[in-house]
C-alpha cells in the first residue's frame, strides 16, 4: 500500500505539473459540452423554399403565408418558372422549390382536387426529408382548413373520424439537449479516460522514465494501479463538472438517483481506463496511442446510438454494438436522468461494463510485460 500511494502521489504532480495537459483534461470537455448540444441539433430549420407561383390568387398567397409562418422555411426568391427556380438549387441557394400551377384557386374549387410540384435538393438527405415532412403537413392542414370554409356542418351527417392524443413522457417539451447532453457527457468522459491514460503511458516509454520504473522492485499490479486511479479520480471529477453545467446551464435535473449514475460511472471507467491501457500496450510512440484511440473512440462514438437509434441500424452493425461499452452508458444516463430508472433497470447494461472492464484490464495485465 505505501509503494501504491507513493506511485500515486508521482502520478498526480506529474498530472498537476503539466500545464497543457490539464488544459486537456479540465478545459477542454468543459468547452466542449457548453458547445455541442447547441450544434448536435435534430431540429431543421432555415429550410430556404423558393416560390414558383403561376396563379397568384387568393388560395396560392393564404397557402405560401401559412408556409412561412411555421418558422421552418425562409424565402429563397420568387421565381417566374421552374428553371430560374432550379437554378437556385444549383446555386445551393434554394433547398426546395414549390411550384403551383396556373388555375390553381379555379381547378381548386372547380374539381375539389390539384396538385402542387416540389423539387428537393437531396445532396443532405436529413433536410430534404425533413423538409418535404413539414411542407406536407402544412399542405394537410391548409386542406383542412378549405374544407371547413367549404362545407356547412349543419346540413351533412357527420363523417366518423378518428382524434388522435399524444403524451410526451419523460420529455414532454421534446427538447433535444435534454436527450442529447447527456449522451454527449458520457462520450467526453469516455475519450478523456481512455485517450488520457495512454497517452500518460507511452510518454513514459518515450521519455524513458518508464525504464527506471522497471528496473525498480515495483511490482507490475502497483504500477497499473498507479496509472489508473489518478484518470479514474479525474474522470469523475470531470462528470461531476459535466452534471453541474447540465444544471445549471441547460436546465437537467437528473429524475433517477445520482448515486445509481456514480455507481455505473465507477465500473464504466475501470473499463474505459482499461482501454487504454491496452492500447498503451500496443503503442511505442504517443503517436500510435493517439491514432489506434481515435480509431477506438469513432467507432464507439458512431456506433453508440448518440445520434442515431441503434434499432435503426443494420443487423451487422447492431451486432457491434453489443461490443461497444459507449452504447450502455448512452443508455444508462438517459435512462436515469430523463426515466428515473433504478439499479433494476440497468442490470442488464452493469453486467455488460464489467464484462468490459473485466476483460480490457485483464487483457492489459497479461500483454504488459516489466522487463529487467
Amino acid at each position: 500500500m505505501r509503494t501504491l500511494l507513493f506511485l500515486l502521489q508521482k502520478e498526480f504532480l506529474q498530472i498537476f505539473r503539466d500545464k497543457n495537459l490539464l488544459r486537456q483534461i479540465l478545459m477542454a470537455p468543459i468547452i466542449q459540452l457548453m458547445i455541442l448540444p447547441w450544434a448536435a441539433n435534430y431540429e431543421v430549420k432555415n429550410i430556404s423554399l423558393a416560390i414558383v407561383d403561376h396563379d397568384h390568387s387568393t388560395y396560392s398567397q393564404k397557402l405560401e403565408s401559412k408556409i412561412f409562418s411555421s418558422g421552418y422555411f425562409k424565402l429563397a426568391d420568387y421565381c417566374a418558372s421552374f428553371n430560374d427556380g432550379y437554378k437556385l438549387i444549383e446555386g445551393d441557394k434554394a433547398d426546395i422549390v414549390m411550384e403551383i400551377p396556373a388555375n390553381f384557386e379555379k381547378n381548386l374549387v372547380r374539381e375539389n382536387k390539384q396538385k402542387i410540384f416540389l423539387a428537393v435538393n437531396a445532396i443532405n438527405g436529413v433536410k430534404a426529408l425533413v423538409g418535404t415532412g413539414y411542407l406536407g403537413n402544412i399542405l394537410n392542414d391548409y386542406n383542412g382548413e378549405l374544407r371547413l370554409q367549404w362545407v356547412q356542418p349543419s346540413k351533412i351527417s357527420p363523417i366518423p373520424s378518428i382524434e388522435i392524443t399524444s403524451m410526451n413522457w419523460f420529455n414532454p417539451g421534446l427538447n433535444y439537449k435534454i436527450f442529447m447532453v447527456p449522451g454527449i457527457l458520457v462520450f467526453l468522459v469516455t475519450m478523456l479516460g481512455s485517450m488520457m491514460c495512454a497517452l500518460n503511458i507511452v510518454r513514459e516509454k518515450e521519455i524513458g522514465t518508464i525504464e527506471q520504473i522497471n528496473v525498480t522492485p515495483i511490482k507490475k499490479h502497483h504500477f497499473i494501479l498507479g496509472k489508473l486511479i489518478p484518470f479514474w479520480v479525474i474522470g469523475i471529477f470531470v462528470f461531476t463538472i459535466g452534471l453541474t453545467i447540465s444544471r445549471f446551464v441547460y436546465g437537467i435535473i437528473p429524475v433517477g438517483s445520482i448515486g445509481v449514475l456514480y455507481v455505473f460511472l465507477s465500473i464504466y471507467m475501470l473499463a474505459v481506463l482499461g482501454l487504454g491501457l491496452l492500447i498503451s500496450t500496443y503503442s511505442d510512440t504517443q503517436q500510435q496511442a493517439m491514432s489506434l484511440s481515435f480509431f477506438f473512440i469513432m467507432i464507439f462514438n458512431l456506433l453508440s446510438g448518440l445520434y442515431t437509434s441503434v434499432d435503426s441500424m443494420p443487423g451487422w452493425a447492431q451486432i457491434i454494438t453489443d461490443l461497444n461499452p459507449l452504447r450502455y452508458f448512452i443508455e444508462v444516463m438517459r435512462m436515469v436522468v430523463l426515466k428515473g430508472s433504478g439499479f433494476h433497470d440497468i442490470q442488464h447494461q452493469l453486467i455488460f461494463v464489467i464484462i468490459f472492464a473485466i476483460v480490457f484490464n485483464g487483457w492489459a495485465i497479461l500483454n504488459y510485460r516489466k522487463t529487467t
